[in-house]
Formats: structure tokens, C-alpha cells, sequence
């Protein structure tokens, strides 16, 4: 969408859409990344087979996949930030009850609902970006969010070889939960983009965004566009999580790194 005004008239500037979607991408970093380091700790005071410490690292994802696509339809109909706000809340809860969890199953629970929270936040903040930010500055912002990212995962290295012995998994969880707590504060203090305002200039977009899912495939040139778009970046994602999330444990339990 292009807007002629970058700063909306209920207060989403684009250096508060930035702050706000490079906090919540950091967050997702750190947390995906601590979960690798933690998986032996995990299995060993769980007492969890291979299969069911790989599985927390699975259905974190396949939550996230979920998360996305409802939470995205959602943000379309009432609100990036409304929605936004609500994923992370529903992340954070779902983060201090992995700190508390006594089994595997309520941990696999945990970790699938925080996982829709997460998928939920990946999606909509740069959706935010893409909305508040003028068009000729659109990429340059979109890839400072990606950056976010990355800040997360080297953050998460740093920290967790110094905190995992001293506080356990448990509380590692719980300092996750500080990200997560810290975006969640800066997004309450926004409104709405002007997409989700009354302004008729853009009515006639909204209701073509509105249609949600239906949109990917509206016309020829739009489905082949939805397809050449998805099948780089599922390749992409696929090889980047694949080793990502599980260099962190196999680096403890095989290499011993601390």
C-alpha cells in the first residue's frame, strides 16, 4: 500500500513502526535460539526421549506457521497494532509457563501457543512497516527489520553460554519473557496506521486486503507472483531453521560448548 503521508494522524510514525517491528523480531530471534541451547538441559530434567526434545523445536514452528496465517487474516480485519499487541501478549504468557512446566506434554502445549504468538508478530510487523513507511524508503525500512532478527540470535549466543548454568532452563524462559515484555510496551503506546482509520482514501484497499487468502491467487499475474515469492523463501526458511535452531544443541551436547 502506498500512503502520501508518512506519519499517520493517530501517531504511528515510521520511527515508532521501526522500533516497534525490529523489537518484536529480535524477541523471535532470542527466543527460537535460547530453546536450541536449552534442549539438553530440557531433556535431561524432563527425562524426554530425542524425538519428543525435537518436537518442542517442531511444533514451535508449526505454531508459528499457524499463528501467522490466522493472526494475519485477524490484522486485516481489526488492526495491525490491536493484533500485534495481542501476539505478543499471548507469547509472553505462553514463554513464563514454559518456566513453570512439569512434563512434556504441558511443555509441548506451551511452547505450540507460544509459537502462534510468535508467528502472529513475524508477520504483522513487517506488514506494519510496509503500511507507515513511504515507498521510496519501503525496502531500506523492511530490511532494518530483518536486521532485528539477527540482533535477537547474536544476543541469545551471548547470553545463554553465561546465564543456562547459573539459572537453569526455567529460568531461562523467564528471561525471555523480558523482550517480549519490553515490545509489548512500546506497541501499546501506537494507534492505528491509516489503513485501519475511516479515511476514504483508502477504503477501496482495504477492502481488497480484507479478502485475506483469496487476494494471493486474485488474477494470473498475482498468483504467479504469490508462488514466485513463496517457493524462495520456504527454501530459505527451510535450510536457515533447519540448522539454526538445532546448531545451538548440537554444539552443547556433542562439541560441549559452553
Amino acid at each position: 500500500m502506498t500512503f502520501s503521508s508518512p506519519q499517520n494522524k493517530r501517531g504511528v510514525t515510521p520511527a515508532k513502526a521501526m522500533v516497534a517491528a525490529i523489537s518484536g523480531y529480535a524477541m523471535d530471534g532470542f527466543d527460537l535460539l535460547i530453546l536450541g541451547f536449552m534442549l539438553p538441559a530440557i531433556s535431561a530434567s524432563l527425562a524426554l526421549s530425542t524425538s519428543q526434545a525435537g518436537s518442542l523445536v517442531t511444533w514451535t514452528l508449526i505454531g508459528a506457521v499457524l499463528g501467522g496465517i490466522l493472526f494475519g487474516h485477524l490484522s486485516d480485519r481489526l488492526g495491525r497494532i490491536r493484533v500485534l499487541t495481542f501476539t505478543i501478549l499471548m507469547f509472553s504468557v505462553f514463554t513464563g509457563l514454559c518456566a513453570v512446566a512439569q512434563g512434556y506434554w504441558d511443555l509441548l502445549a506451551y511452547r505450540t501457543l507460544a509459537g502462534m504468538g510468535l508467528g502472529g508478530e513475524f508477520g504483522i510487523g513487517m506488514a506494519l512497516i510496509a503500511e507507515v513507511w513511504p515507498a521510496h524508503k519501503r525496502n531500506r525500512a523492511s530490511a532494518w527489520v530483518g536486521i532485528g532478527w539477527q540482533l535477537g540470535v547474536l544476543l541469545a549466543a551471548f547470553i545463554t553460554p553465561l546465564l543456562l548454568d547459573i539459572i537453569g532452563w526455567r529460568g531461562m524462559f523467564l528471561v525471555g519473557l523480558l523482550p517480549a515484555l519490553v515490545s509489548f510496551a512500546i506497541r501499546r503506546g501506537m494507534g492505528e496506521p491509516e489503513a485501519f482509520t475511516k479515511d476514504s482514501r483508502v477504503a477501496e484497499e482495504m477492502s481488497f486486503t480484507r479478502r485475506g487468502s483469496r487476494c494471493w491467487f486474485a488474477d494470473r499475474a498475482t498468483s504467479k507472483a504469490s508462488i514466485g515469492h513463496s517457493d524462495p523463501v520456504f527454501g530459505a526458511d527451510f535450510g536457515y531453521y533447519g540448522l539454526m535452531i538445532w546448531m545451538p544443541s548440537y554444539l552443547s551436547s556433542t562439541l560441549a560448548f559452553r
